[in-house]
């Protein structure tokens, strides 16, 4: 099982870095790991998050990963400067890996799920809230 650290992304315009700096590592099954970009927002509510928990399903024929990521919109009253959430958006994924899958085929569906979601197709859809026609 990979170990706690820090996760560095790009931002929208290709360049900056956004590090996702570890918070909270797993304690066990259905315990998410924290990570937040700390660089962003004025309070930790304000900050962008991603947590991740992992769990067997029932049979225990596999395993689920529980990927959560919120992007939060706030806004700054002029007059008392104190800084309010707007909107939320959050984003969740579950996947299922079944245990008798061998691990190149995994990492095969894991490369090809993570790259869709990059592709400039899904990422224009998610940006326009439809899908393409």
């Amino acid at each position: 099982m990979p170990n706690m650290a820090d996760i560095t992304v790009k931002a929208n315009n290709g360049t900056t870095d956004v590090i996702f700096f570890a918070k909270n590592p797993s304690a066990g099954d259905s315990v998410p790991a924290l990570w937040r970009a700390d660089a962003e927002g004025l309070s930790a509510a304000a900050k962008p998050t991603f947590t991740m928990a992992s769990r067997w399903n029932g049979p225990k024929t596999a395993r689920r990963l529980d990927l959560n990521f919120v992007y939060t919109q706030t806004a700054t009253n002029s007059t008392t400067g104190l800084v309010s959430i707007v909107n939320r958006i959050p984003f969740s994924c579950t996947v299922a890996l079944p245990t008798e899958v061998p691990d190149t085929v995994i990492q095969e569906a894991t490369a090809r799920f993570v790259n869709l979601m990059g592709s400039v197709l899904v990422k224009a859809s998610i940006n326009s809230g439809f899908a393409p026609t």
